[in-house]
């Protein structure tokens, strides 16, 4: 009698890094790269950045809406980051992953080390890998973060000081990649998921 092949979970691809290391950029990027991978979208309290749109980027909501979803425990983590509250919706995220898909979450220093947690302590039964995304230099992370336009010139100092501090923890991850050039970078994530996919299968 044949044996019954159980179906492989996905797993969870966490890409995390200080604020303005274009966090976003590279993950976009590999999401065309690898067509096996889906977005697991956040839900944040702050406006939208021009050219970003409801139900791809993020889920905006108002406080009170997220207040409701902690209230509810929808979230695996959540966090404020610079003002505004962030997190990810534990739904989706186990859907997809049932269904055999790989997951890249994209997120802050703060909910990588809530995912990574709940990861070892069994609490999330999932294969994670976590990369951390560095910038060449802190003068190109400095450059990128006044490039956006989007915030005054006290708010850029103020994320530039937590992103220097935020580099201290890199040694927590799975990988470490510099965003030298996105594509490079997108590439090197991509090798890393293949790695890990194999791995799970002899496991």
């Amino acid at each position: 009698m044949p044996r019954k092949t159980r179906r492989r979970r996905g797993i969870l691809v966490v890409v995390s890094g200080p604020s303005g290391v274009g966090k976003s950029t590279v993950v976009k990027r590999l999401l065309k790269l690898e067509k096996n991978l889906k977005l697991s979208i956040s839900a944040t309290t702050r406006p939208p950045r021009p050219g970003e749109s409801h139900g791809e980027h993020y889920y905006f909501v108002t406080q009170a809406e997220f207040d409701r979803m902690v209230k509810r425990n929808e979230f695996l983590e959540w966090a404020k980051v610079h003002g505004y509250y962030y997190g990810t919706p534990l739904k989706q995220l186990k859907d997809e992953l049932a269904r055999s898909k790989n997951v890249v979450s994209e997120v802050d220093v703060q909910g990588a080390a809530s995912m990574k947690q709940m990861v070892e302590d069994g609490k999330l039964a999932v294969t994670a890998v976590f990369i951390f995304l560095i910038p060449p230099s802190v003068d190109i992370l400095a450059f990128r973060l006044k490039k956006r336009k989007t915030e005054d010139e006290e708010v850029v100092n103020y994320r530039l000081r937590a992103a220097i501090a935020e580099l201290q923890v890199m040694e927590k991850y799975d990988y470490i990649v510099v965003n030298d050039k996105v594509e490079s970078a997108a590439e090197k994530i991509r090798a890393i998921i293949n790695v890990e996919k194999e791995r799970t299968l002899l496991n």
